[in-house]
């Protein structure tokens, strides 16, 4: 992967422009006008390790949680009870001790205060990547969610560790879609299709698995056994091709609408697309709506994304004559069909950076992105559709106080918080991975936009 800088930020007013956890912290005093999803997101999120389990305050908070997800153990309390200047020293103090042994990822997600440490920023997979150009680390301290950190120790050597600072900082999308329950629809599947191994006339198998990134190493691994292949949000178009060359339907999984929107941009009807609810016989189909499927979409959804709605779209052009609006294809279908274009987060950032000096955005990802973008590039009027201040639920889990003692750990000589993906999970992950990547698209004419990932001195 290529590595491009990303345009520095070095003030401390700018630094305070992005940050949606300064914003919380005003709307809920009194200070700012706003609203949020709920009060608790101006706590520390230590306050939820050891409460009533779920995902915390923000935009998963209604999500059920599977039993026996992680948790994460108490914070120490000198990092719940120091200042954000003190955190900050320390974060600093530890980087600057251990060097070169440790490199930090910041997720787009991430709020800034996070994100003012990372050494690379980027998506959760130009971020695995990213550290792959740094082989002498020792550490890799993951600043995203838990599957985030699973895909770093599936690409880094085995002897790097890789560390998330939060263990509750899990994925609510990822959590609707586990191995069980898929592998239960592959055997339900098997009952319509027959051996779903057997090639037919085409040279093509019954239903090819597809997993979106944003899901658990052990679905990777599923998919891997199973000829299946991994997508991003980047890649899905692709993705999709390479799978109809090789199955006659492909199972997607476990994100509905990012499942939907792709294909239905590829012309596959929305008739030929049904739902499997893994609560229901078949998952809710009849077996001539299975056989006459084109991609099967599992029940699943990001509920950052769920909340942009066509109201929403409405308001900002009645608002804001001209607004150029993107969203991420992760929103419902109707959201993607009213914006002007929908990407990845990538394609979003690109879109900004390449736009002339005064264009107006209104964008449809998570805010602590799309509030960093309008500090980065103040040339521009660039706004959340939602109006109410909700970020990622997990993503907003790490904070300053974990990665400050997960960091001085690390300069204590011990490793806590490590991700290990066993090898009977992440030989086949890594194959469905590798076939990803052997996916390429069309080369486009013309000069490449440089990919987002990049170092960050000040990012």
């Amino acid at each position: 992967m290529t590595i491009a800088p990303t345009p520095p930020r070095d003030t401390a007013a700018t630094r305070a422009a992005a940050s949606v956890d300064r914003a919380i912290r005003l709307i809920q005093t009194g200070s700012a006008a706003g609203a949020t999803c709920s009060p608790e997101l101006a706590k520390g999120p230590w306050e939820f390790d050891a409460g009533p389990i779920g995902y915390g305050p923000g935009s998963s908070m209604g999500d059920v949680i599977p039993t026996g997800s992680p948790r994460q153990g108490r914070l120490p309390e000198s990092y719940r009870t120091a200042t954000d200047a003190e955190l900050h020293d320390r974060i600093r103090a530890a980087k600057a001790t251990l060097g070169e042994r440790v490199v930090v990822l910041g997720h787009f997600y991430q709020r800034d205060e996070v994100i003012e440490h990372a050494d690379f920023v980027g998506d959760s997979f130009q971020l695995a990547n990213a550290a792959l150009t740094r082989p002498d680390a020792e550490a890799i301290v993951f600043c995203g969610v838990h599957f985030m950190a699973e895909t770093a120790d599936l690409l880094s050597t085995p002897e790097q560790a890789v560390i998330l600072p939060n263990l509750a900082a899990g994925c609510s999308m990822a959590d609707m879609a586990d191995e069980s329950s898929v592998e239960e629809c592959w055997e339900q599947l098997e009952s319509v299709y027959g051996d779903l191994t057997a090639v037919d006339a085409d040279g093509r198998v019954p239903v090819i698995p597809v997993t979106y990134m944003n899901s658990s190493a052990a679905l990777k691994g599923f998919v891997g056994r199973n000829g299946g292949i991994v997508c991003t949000s980047s890649n899905a178009k692709t993705v999709l091709e390479w799978a109809f060359e090789r199955g006659r339907r492909v199972l997607f999984f476990p994100d509905q609408h990012l499942g939907r929107n792709t294909a239905k941009a590829m012309g596959v009807p929305l008739e030929r697309m049904p739902m499997w609810n893994p609560r229901k016989p078949l998952g809710g189909s009849t077996a001539a709506e299975l056989d006459d499927a084109r991609v099967i979409l599992w029940h699943g959804f990001c509920s950052v994304h769920r909340r942009f709605t066509v109201d929403q779209i409405a308001q900002a052009r009645a608002e804001h004559p001209g607004v150029q609006v993107i969203v991420h294809p992760e929103c419902p279908m109707p959201v993607v069909d009213a914006a002007d274009a929908a990407g990845s987060t990538d394609f979003i950032v690109k879109a900004i950076q390449a736009a002339p000096a005064g264009s107006t955005f209104a964008i449809g990802t998570e805010i602590n992105l799309v509030q960093r973008l309008a500090a980065e590039y103040p040339q521009h009027e660039i706004f959340c559709l939602d109006p109410v201040v909700c970020p990622c639920s997990t993503m907003y889990r790490i904070h300053p106080g974990y990665l400050a003692w997960v960091l001085e750990e690390l300069v204590a000589g011990r490793v806590v918080n490590r991700i290990e993906v066993s090898d009977d999970v992440a030989d086949p992950a890594r194959v469905a991975l590798e076939r990803m990547l052997a996916a390429k698209p069309p080369v486009p004419a013309g000069p490449v936009p440089a990919p987002v990932a990049a170092p960050a001195a000040e990012a």
